[in-house]
């Protein structure tokens, strides 16, 4: 075989001609380059939990159990609250403005993390507590109305039987008699009672808009460990499932399937809250596949907006008591006046009869609602945020919104949703935002070594500020950067936080992947550990 011809790089000219029309970033003045963001060091800083951030009847209970397991108030208040959102699901939405028709729905999805061991999947069932025993409720009922229907059932198929067994014998006395044509026809049952679910832990997309379309309001998924399932649903045969989940996260959509043997069907709405648990490097590794691009990158794990990996540290101490009775009372009938919650008597709209029922924000509470989401849209379109995170907090404007709506329901209000519910909303945005810096934060922190350690080549002059390639960071061999593939995960983190300009340079055969260094960039100073 032919060896191929030593590259050569195009002339000065021929680039000229055949540069893109953003042009070199090599002439690129100052001025139009980004300000280069700071790489992630270690575990970002996470605000506390703050008990006030919780509905006056849920507070108690939450620190109770916090207090006697002795985790993080994180790991009960988060499957807590979206438990709650969810019993609400479609019965009630909110309408963040004035006078539009933008609503959101309560149905909440969220994610604690921790190391093994740090008590969340116990924190979590904890919490899901009263809507077990909403379920428990439901099956009892749901098995003594099916006995009922199958007795009624077959007393109404005896007596057709009979009616029947009548006119066959009067019309063999005389085959001209007058005969009731109903006593030939079988009745209908009544429609068999539907069993009322809350939880589900894993089912087919069939099998889940079955159940939706039985159980409209909404359900609940619940996982012990949420990125082994989500990576799961990379997989090319959960490609569907993984788009039903998807489109039940605004509770807005409907779904129509067609199945041999099921025929034509169609969920109205599609409503799924989702909780679960994460360790922090199965995580990390979902949110860096993510983040390169991957199949996980579609917005899956940006839809967890309840999503906290709080501080564990601290001093443990025994703590065995009998559990606070009237906190779990107080916490347990919250749950029971949602799943009996009528919205129109609490004051909810509905327009033309039709559609679910909504709330407004008092004056007061659209004030500061507004002031907020003024800044944060602000925030979104600043440009100093990665692509990641930028779409992960952008889902806030349903979340705050929804929170809003929870706290003011949970604590039994009636009427427009008010202010203070709505600043416990904001003050969880506040929050939960911090915990998204530290999750997407730990995410890079695999690239962030290796881009430390491409600064360092850069600052002492080993790799030339005015492009170079990939090829010339992974080839020398130095410590931490033989590997190809890590290489490239540096230089990609490097280019989306603004250190360098992926280039394609033109050339005679197949254009030359070169990465320009930022002139606003300090590398000496960045590569600093």
């Amino acid at each position: 075989m032919k060896a191929p011809p030593p590259y050569e790089p195009a002339s000065r000219d021929e680039r000229a001609a055949l540069a893109p029309a953003v042009g070199d970033p090599r002439t690129w003045p100052v001025s139009s380059w980004p300000d280069p963001q700071p790489l992630p060091e270690g575990l970002a800083p996470v605000a506390p939990f703050d008990y006030a951030m919780l509905p006056d009847r849920l507070r108690p209970w939450v620190q109770d159990v916090a207090d006697r397991m002795q985790c993080p108030p994180d790991f009960v208040a988060v499957p807590m609250v979206a438990a709650a959102g969810n019993l609400i699901g479609r019965r009630c939405a909110i309408r963040p403005q004035a006078w539009s028709d933008w609503q959101e729905f309560p149905n909440l999805w969220g994610c604690i993390v921790g190391r093994p061991g740090m008590m969340k999947s116990p924190a979590m069932m904890a919490a899901l507590a009263p809507v077990v025993r909403l379920e428990a409720r439901a099956l009892e009922e749901w098995t003594a109305s099916q006995g009922q229907w199958r007795a009624e059932a077959e007393i109404a198929k005896a007596r057709a039987e009979a009616r029947k067994g009548e006119a066959t014998k009067a019309l063999r006395k005389n085959p001209d008699a007058l005969v009731d044509v109903a006593s030939f026809c079988t009745p209908d049952p009544d429609e068999a009672p539907i069993l009322r679910r809350y939880t589900v832990a894993s089912a087919t997309v069939e099998a889940l808009a079955e159940k939706l379309i039985e159980n409209p309001r909404g359900l609940l998924v619940v996982r012990d460990e949420l990125p082994g399932w989500l990576a799961g649903l990379d997989r090319e045969d959960a490609a569907e499932l993984r788009a039903f989940l998807m489109t039940g996260w605004n509770g807005k959509d409907g779904w129509t399937f067609d199945r041999i043997g099921r025929g034509h069907r169609r969920v109205p709405a599609v409503c799924l809250g989702v909780i679960g648990g994460a360790q922090p490097g199965p995580l990390g590794e979902y949110l860096r596949a993510a983040m390169r691009g991957g199949a996980s990158d579609d917005g899956m794990l940006a839809r967890f907006g309840l999503l906290v990996w709080p501080e564990t540290g601290g001093k443990w101490k025994n703590v065995d008591r009998i559990p606070d009775g009237p906190a779990k009372a107080a916490a347990f009938a919250v749950f029971d006046e949602l799943e009996a919650l009528d919205p129109l008597a609490r004051g909810a709209e509905q327009e033309d009869g039709e559609g679910p029922p909504f709330l407004r924000f008092t004056p007061e509470a659209l004030e500061v609602f507004t002031d907020w989401r003024t800044d944060f849209e602000a925030g979104l379109r600043s440009g100093d945020l990665f692509p990641a995170l930028e779409s992960h907090l952008a889902k806030y404007r349903k979340l705050v919104p929804a929170l809003a709506l929870v706290f003011h329901l949970a604590d039994g209000h009636s009427g427009p949703v008010g202010f203070a519910s709505t600043l416990r909303a904001l003050h969880w945005g506040t929050y939960l935002e911090t915990h998204a810096r530290r999750c997407y934060g730990v995410a890079q922190s695999g690239e962030a070594d290796t881009a430390r350690r491409i600064l360092e080549r850069i600052a002492k002059g080993d790799l030339q500020r005015e492009g170079f390639g990939s090829r010339d960071v992974w080839r020398p061999g130095w410590a931490g950067l033989a590997d190809q593939k890590r290489v490239a995960d540096g230089l990609e983190l490097l280019t989306e936080l603004g250190h360098l300009e992926n280039w394609q340079e033109p050339t005679r055969t197949k254009p030359k992947t070169l990465y320009v260094v930022n002139p606003k960039a300090l590398p000496l100073t960045s590569a600093k550990h």
